[in-house]
């Protein structure tokens, strides 16, 4: 129709994904798993398969001005990004008994914001190398390169593993990275307000989030039930890279063990 905006084409492999769940005790336990800045599901998909395979159900969802056009990017807002988050995890939630929260990068700050509005809600954290801040030295310099220029070097694909790429925008859109500063700096303001059990995976040498990053979320949130495992053999994107069966093991460990804290003692058969 005349005035219309066309939808924006995605990326083949960069569409959401869903997987229902078993018809087990796990299939009623949720996982919702956010990407991050500039990637898309692609990078989260293995992690959900594997969730899936073990019985939970899975959903990912593709945040606005992501796995189309690095241009789309500069568009969106962090607004939109933590709604769509919401929605999918709502989505989740009205067929799960409860929902863990799972993020990579700004996957994980959005994961980290949403325990921190929906406190009752989330019924943990999953976060590799969650971001809240960087330290990189151009970064000084963003509010007058985003307003000189769309976009800068790409962030994409740290990965330590040969031969595998990332799905991700080959520029980095520097307005959208205002957003994504802007939503740093609310979620590190509310940090104690996160009170729901939290495990962080961090890399040892990431060239993308700072390690500083993890130490400063497990020092500052509210939550007494914190773990924290250090990736030895991978980059940022440790999903897609020689970390990732650890995280994909330990992962449902952890959820499978808090699901089990959760529940009510069962009663001796004499009492029942």
């Amino acid at each position: 129709m005349p005035g219309t905006t066309p939808t924006p084409e995605v990326m083949p492999g960069a569409e959401a994904f869903e997987f229902p769940g078993g018809d087990g005790p796990d299939g009623r336990t949720g996982v919702l798993l956010v990407h991050g800045f500039t990637g898309t599901p692609m990078s989260m998909r293995p992690w959900g398969e594997s969730l899936a395979a073990e019985g939970f159900a899975v959903s990912c969802p593709l945040l606005p001005g992501h796995g189309t056009r690095w241009q789309d990017c500069n568009a969106s807002t962090h607004d939109q990004w933590t709604a769509t988050v919401e929605r999918a995890f709502d989505a989740l939630a009205a067929r799960c008994d409860r929902v863990f929260v799972a993020g990579l990068s700004m996957g994980g700050t959005l994961a980290t914001r949403l325990a921190q509005v929906r406190p009752d809600d989330v019924a943990g954290l999953l976060l590799v190398n969650p971001a809240l801040l960087t330290q990189r030295l151009d970064a000084k310099l963003l509010p007058l390169i985003a307003r000189i220029t769309p976009s800068w070097a790409p962030i994409a694909s740290d990965i330590k593993k040969a031969g595998v790429t990332e799905l991700a925008y080959p520029k980095l859109p520097t307005r959208a990275m205002m957003q994504l500063r802007g939503l740093w700096a609310l979620t590190r303001a509310d940090l104690g307000r996160v009170t729901a059990p939290v495990i962080v995976f961090h890399s040892e040498v990431d060239h993308v989030v700072e390690p500083v990053n993890s130490t400063i979320l497990l020092a500052g949130i509210g939550s007494t039930d914190t773990e924290e495992v250090v990736l030895q053999d991978s980059y940022h994107v440790a999903t897609l890279d020689n970390d990732a069966p650890l995280i994909f093991s330990r992962s449902a460990e952890w959820i499978r063990a808090h699901v089990r804290a959760g529940e009510p003692d069962t009663p001796p058969a004499e009492h029942r």
